[in-house]
């Protein structure tokens, strides 16, 4: 049964700017999305979707997907479920799943707060990841940015008692703010201790973009939340 959740906000966080498709990618989406892909219909039973039991992950966001098979090819005993709203990204990671012969990620192509209000039961995951979302860095469009303290709430009713919200940035200025919203939520606590920020997990990994970011001294702030049971 769902939470009775107040409704974040529905202005969007993000902007449809999708590049061309290569033909891999278009391939890649008529030929695999049918088997890896989602069309949100109502309630979604995930462990029907994934033909078992077992700890889940969600990433929202996913990009090129990169960074999301590679979490699957290290944790093949765990599912990770991806959105998405950008082609691009969804048909490159289904190429990933071709390619590495993965068998533990589903993709949903569409607006995740939609998603997360509308088709997924709360106590879903294990773990969500919000991984370099868009920092929408203008100040007159940080209202577009995905970090609120609604959405918080909503991504809280959707963990597991004991599970984990990790976010993630290389904008120092969302950063602030992720940890100021962040640290005023009551349904988690920092691992790190209050007002601090991570070191970055092992098990988040290094994209080629980040790498190059390092490259020319970027900082990236990771921050690990865990939602406590009630008696906190």
């Amino acid at each position: 049964m769902n939470s009775n959740t107040s409704t974040p906000s529905r202005i969007r966080s993000y902007v449809r700017r999708e590049g061309r498709l290569t033909r891999a990618q278009v391939r890649a989406l008529e030929t695999l999305w049918p088997r890896f892909g989602i069309v949100p219909e109502g309630m979604l039973d995930l462990d029907a979707i994934f033909h078992r039991q077992a700890e889940r992950t969600l990433e929202i966001g996913f990009g090129n997907g990169d960074s999301l098979a590679d979490m699957a090819v290290a944790e093949p005993e765990h599912d990770y479920l991806g959105i998405e709203v950008h082609r691009p990204g969804v048909g490159h990671l289904l190429l990933e799943i071709e390619k590495r012969g993965l068998e533990n990620i589903r993709i949903i192509n569409a607006d995740a707060v939609q998603v997360l209000q509308h088709h997924i039961a709360d106590h879903s995951f294990d773990r969500v990841l919000l991984l370099f979302a868009d920092p929408w860095p203008k100040k007159r469009h940080h209202k577009r940015r995905l970090v609120q303290p609604d959405f918080v709430e909503l991504l809280a009713s959707k963990i597991r008692t004991n599970g984990v919200l990790h976010l993630a940035t290389d904008w120092e200025n969302y950063a602030g703010s992720m940890l100021a919203i962040m640290e005023a939520s009551p349904s988690f606590l920092n691992t790190c201790g209050p007002g601090q920020f991570s070191p970055r997990p092992a098990s988040r990994p290094l994209t080629k973009f980040e790498r190059r970011g390092q490259r020319l001294g970027h900082q990236v702030w990771d921050l690990v939340y865990t939602k406590p049971g009630l008696g906190r």
